[in-house]
């Protein structure tokens, strides 16, 4: 394959620099402001952060949904390999104990690591449950469990030194849980509080601590991630990860942003959590620390459905000019917001369409800290760092798309090849697809082929037109999925 990373183990010529990654929960493409000139909300810290580093317009988180996306960005491999679902309440971590992560390569190469949000890769939770409590029922029970217990194979275990969230925010147990205990003992069943404003809580049932607050999440993990960049000792680089539950149902933001945008409830969700990166920005910024700190942002997947009534109702596309939602195979599952600011090395103001994706981050910190990424690990990353440094060439030639278990895309040059009859999870209003000059075909095709070049809303599907292209694409994606790993 072309596609072999090039990692160089040379060790830079200036101390390493910090490392922080923000990760927002089903933001879609066109709620970034500055990519969105139809967007009826305003992104002001993020398009700060985008016009003093580079976006990427082409990038692409690994899956349609949360927990695949999250593994793919933290071992630099294709959900695909090992699972497709989201980890659902109670459920095991996903990350095996000799996969080395993110966290664990940089902690190896004298990094301090933290992960301040939502995990939602899995924990032992049969580790506190007590003896036959295991039936459905019994599980979702806060007598069930020993809360004064640690709970195993959580963040810490697999490579961050501190943790602070709240796992999920609308799965149980409702409660903060710091590095492997619960903060607070969830003693009660829990009862949605305050209901969102648009869209459903989408909350499961489960115990959950007193005075729980759906609205009091974000809040809290801002004010917890700004105090430990503010109080962190910085005599060693360090990496926080701060996956956001926003703006995730429920959509629930603060008074104070309630009604601040021209999008509804949800816009004022994304407004929320662009101020979230206005503070963790702002607090870099007072410890000196911007010249001398990579800062990712970036999105797990697309937006929820609630996005086709906001376009009918409000005129904002979270989608923008993309076909389909979170959980579709199309653009609009997967291409995601994708913004780099490391000043003096990353150039500032540029746009580039190239191609990325998140499984390329840990190959390309490796690249560009020095350090090897340990053999037989994230073989699936590719060094991105030249292109993050202005080679305006992307050193990914192929990219495989994938949500679930039956249907993959994958994509080389501008072609995008999905190997089923439609790449949408997520159903679309027929009202949607018509307004939209979406023809659903009859009868349905084998598959779909869309050049994105000249086609980014994925309305006509060529495969007809160029069978050559068609039936190269289907063995590339066979060899791609056979092998376990591809040659650096």
């Amino acid at each position: 394959m072309t596609d072999a990373t090039t990692n160089s183990a040379t060790q830079p010529a200036r101390p390493r620099p910090n490392i922080v990654l923000l990760y927002a929960d089903d933001m879609g493409y066109g709620d970034l402001a500055i990519q969105n000139p139809e967007s009826k909300l305003a992104t002001p810290a993020l398009d700060r952060l985008a016009r003093e580093g580079t976006r990427f317009t082409n990038a692409h988180s690994s899956s349609g949904i949360c927990t695949p996306s999250r593994y793919a960005l933290l071992t630099g491999r294709y959900h695909w390999r090992k699972f497709h679902e989201i980890v659902n309440s109670w459920g095991p971590s996903v990350i095996d104990a000799a996969r080395v992560t993110l966290p664990e390569m940089l902690r190896n190469a004298g990094y301090r690591t933290a992960c301040i949000g939502k995990w939602h890769l899995g924990w032992d939770w049969s580790a506190i449950r007590k003896r036959g409590c295991d039936t459905k029922e019994l599980r979702n029970r806060a007598d069930s469990y020993d809360w004064s217990a640690p709970i195993p194979d959580g963040p810490v275990a697999h490579g961050f030194d501190t943790y602070f969230g709240d796992d999920v925010p609308n799965f149980p147990p409702y409660t903060f849980i710091e590095n492997d205990r619960v903060v607070a003992a969830p003693d009660r069943p829990h009862v949605p509080n305050p209901k969102p404003d648009e869209g459903s809580p989408e909350c499961r049932p489960g115990p959950m601590a007193p005075g729980w607050r759906l609205d009091r999440v974000m809040p809290t993990l801002t004010d917890r991630a700004v105090r430990w960049i503010e109080q962190c000792d910085t005599s060693k680089p360090f990496f926080l990860y701060f996956p956001f539950t926003s703006p995730h149902a429920p959509i629930v933001p603060t008074e104070e942003f309630r009604g601040s945008s021209r999008a509804g409830p949800y816009g004022d969700f994304v407004q929320q959590t662009d101020a979230t990166v206005g503070r963790v920005l702002a607090a870099l910024e007072g410890r000196g620390l911007t010249n001398d700190t990579i800062v990712i942002f970036t999105s797990d997947n697309g937006p929820e459905r609630y996005a086709y009534a906001r376009a009918s109702k409000y005129g904002h596309r979270s989608m923008g000019p993309l076909r389909g939602l979170k959980r579709d195979v199309y653009e609009g599952g997967h291409r995601v917001p994708f913004v780099v600011r490391w000043p003096r090395v990353v150039a500032a103001g540029r746009v580039t369409d190239e191609l990325i994706g998140q499984i390329d981050i840990m190959a390309t910190l490796a690249s560009a800290l020095g350090v090897e990424v340990p053999e037989g690990m994230a073989e699936d990353s590719r060094d991105q760092f030249p292109l993050w440094r202005n080679v305006n060439h992307s050193m990914r030639s192929v990219l495989v798309h994938n949500t679930y278990a039956k249907v993959y895309g994958i994509r080389m040059g501008p072609w995008l090849l999905i190997d089923g009859p439609t790449g949408q999870h997520s159903k679309a209003p027929a009202d949607f697809l018509r307004e939209n000059g979406y023809v659903m075909e009859e009868p349905p095709p084998a598959v779909q082929l869309f050049d994105l070049a000249t086609d980014l809303p994925q309305r006509h599907n060529v495969a007809g037109e160029h069978p050559a292209e068609v039936e190269m694409l289907k063995t590339l994606l066979t060899t791609v999925r056979e092998q376990s790993s591809i040659p650096r």
